[in-house]
């Protein structure tokens, strides 16, 4: 079974009341005619501005838009630290002593006193599901461990949303973790909680769901059910008796279409607009989706990224990776080509190469603490080539999902078949790289390969890597990014939301510290890095490793103006304290997007 990084079950074409529902808008066609009607058609009935076009006159006319003073600016790319900054038509035109960028202002220049607080380029998450965890949020009811601390918490959450439902009513609910909540939840358990409510009960690993019996029985699930496509299968008890565990897709699709909504365009467009804001408010001025948004969803996903207050970016999936022909006039390749007159962008071609080493299905090269299995690999070295060949000759980036450090071998043996160590056609990543070893860092150096590391594992699965999964020497080496810095390997931070809370400080925060929150030890005290580096792997690293280092990720005269206002500098505070820092603003393109 090809496990993605989340399952992409919520976003299953049966879900949905009409095709491509999840945005409600026929696509325009891939043609310059059809480009230009992006300009111009409708989101549900609204009008898009002409972006592109405002932006070139403002830039055009000799005027500066904005100056914002009274701060500390900060640049990142190793430039000091400047007394204020100059936007007009969407780019930075200058940074530097207050009095030099004060000369430019005109009679309609505005003004921005920072007052203290810390301007600094706009925080980038270069992995993140945004249409799934739109979905998901939406869909679900979250009652997750940063919710519920305790199983009885979980338990007695579960009660009162049974106590609120309307009678025949579902409850739907996600984001329960088994190794942070108490172990697995069983039908016996649900039942306890209602036999007159369906309960679905979704892992946060996305790949396993918990069931009562009223929800076996309205889903039709009978006792002898066998194993279903794609590995999927229901659990059972020592009794022999379905236990109320489902694992993977097609098991659980087949229960929650009993309970779900149809997913509408209002509900989904909705949800999309919602989550982006909430990007937008946790500081990121760009995510970027990896693999999971399909082909034919772009043309209407690009009319809804016309309005957010963020930038979208995303890859295809290497089975869905002719879907790129389309848009190949607008120069995919190294660089991350823009669709016209919108905030969104295209990049890479993702490959899913293993599991989760939460759910043991990380491939390792040793067995799990106290196992004799080692987890398996979704496809063996010679498919693994086979698909980073057909990328590389499609004149791509390759993104490649490893949590376990034997699908990073054969990972790193497919990319070094098929670009050697060219970075031509853009940066080859190796998305999570979780168990990453010592010199397997040293090969991705020689290839040029970069890690994006979940770098929230740590804080939340530190312990559980440490005492339940690995044992102390393993778990201290997981999320290495110490080593990396010390060998001159650059690497980024993301969240892989929903599988963990959106919010860059929060990475930067665990980068520096290495502290699980669960026991508050320090998992593998010398892999922590700087602030100052923790800061570039989710600024001007995610911008280059998502084609756009021309563009984003430093305060630089000529670039796009993204920046994140916050009300302390994340360089000079106490380390535990960065991810309490409050967002004051969010700025995309010259525009306040937030705050």
């Amino acid at each position: 079974m090809c496990r993605a990084c989340v399952s992409p079950l919520i976003a299953h074409p049966s879900l949905f009341d009409q095709p491509l529902g999840f945005a409600g808008l026929q696509p325009i066609a891939p043609t310059r005619r059809g480009f230009m009607a992006l300009s111009t058609a409708g989101l549900l009935g609204a009008s898009l501005p002409l972006i592109g076009a405002t932006r070139a006159r403002a830039a055009s006319d000799g005027t500066v838009d904005t100056i914002f003073k009274g701060g500390t600016i900060v640049p990142v790319a190793g430039a000091p630290a400047a007394e204020a900054i100059a936007v007009s038509g969407g780019k930075i035109v200058k940074l530097g002593a207050a009095s030099d960028i004060m000369a430019l202002a005109t009679a309609n220049t505005k003004i921005i006193d920072l007052q203290g607080r810390s301007l600094l380029p706009g925080l980038i998450d270069p992995h993140n599901h945004t249409v799934l965890s739109a979905l998901y949020l939406e869909l679900l009811t979250d009652i997750g461990y940063l919710k519920n601390k305790t199983r009885e918490d979980v338990l007695n959450n579960l009660r009162q949303l049974v106590a609120n439902a309307p009678e025949g009513q579902w409850v739907l609910v996600s984001n329960f973790d088994n190794l942070l909540q108490g172990g697995d939840l069983s039908r016996e358990v649900l039942d306890s909680i209602s036999t007159k409510h369906a309960i679905f009960v979704w892992y946060t690993n996305g790949h396993d769901a918990c069931v009562n019996s009223l929800a076996l029985q309205l889903a039709k699930i009978p006792e002898d059910i066998g194993e279903l496509p794609g590995g999927s299968h229901f659990g059972r008890g020592p009794d022999g008796k379905l236990n109320g565990l489902v694992y993977e897709e097609s098991g659980m699709l087949k229960v929650i279409s009993a309970g779900m909504p149809k997913i509408t365009p209002q509900l989904a467009t909705k949800a999309i607009n919602t989550f982006l804001q909430s990007v937008a408010a946790s500081g990121n001025t760009l995510v970027h989706e990896p693999g999971t948004l399909k082909s034919e969803w772009i043309e209407p996903f690009t009319k809804i990224a016309a309005q957010a207050p963020v930038r979208t970016s995303a890859s295809l999936m290497y089975e869905d990776i002719k879907g790129f022909e389309p848009y190949r006039k607008l120069g995919l390749g190294a660089r991350a080509a823009q669709l016209p007159d919108t905030l969104f962008m295209l990049y890479g071609v993702k490959i899913v190469g293993d599991g989760s080493n939460q759910t043991r299905t990380g491939a390792q090269t040793q067995p799990y603490l106290n196992e004799t299995f080692s987890g398996n690999t979704n496809f063996d070295a010679a498919q693994m080539k086979e698909m980073v060949a057909g990328v590389k000759a499609a004149g791509l980036p390759v993104l490649i999902h490893c949590n376990g450090d034997r699908t990073i071998d054969i990972a790193l043996d497919a990319i070094e078949a098929g670009y050697g160590s060219s970075s031509e056609f853009g940066i080859n990543r190796i998305e999570h790289a979780t168990m990453l070893r010592q010199d397997q860092i040293e090969r991705l150096k020689k290839l040029n390969v970069e890690p994006s590391f979940l770098m929230n594992h740590v804080t939340l699965y530190g312990a559980a890597y440490r005492d339940q999964l690995f044992g102390p020497e393993r778990a201290n080496f997981m999320d290495p990014a110490g080593a990396c810095a010390k060998a001159d390997l650059r690497f980024t931070l993301h969240s892989d939301s929903p599988c963990s809370p959106v919010g860059s400080l929060r990475l930067m925060q665990t980068a520096v510290t290495r502290i699980c929150e669960i026991d508050n030890s320090v998992i593998g005290a010398d892999q922590k890095v700087t602030a100052q580096r923790a800061l570039e792997a989710i600024t001007i690293d995610a911008a280059r490793q998502l084609g756009l280092a021309d563009r984003l990720g430093s305060l630089e005269s000529g670039k796009d103006a993204d920046f994140t206002i916050l009300e302390d500098n994340p360089l000079t505070v106490d380390p535990s304290k960065i991810s309490a820092i409050k967002v004051s603003e969010t700025w995309v393109a010259g525009e306040k997007k937030f705050g």
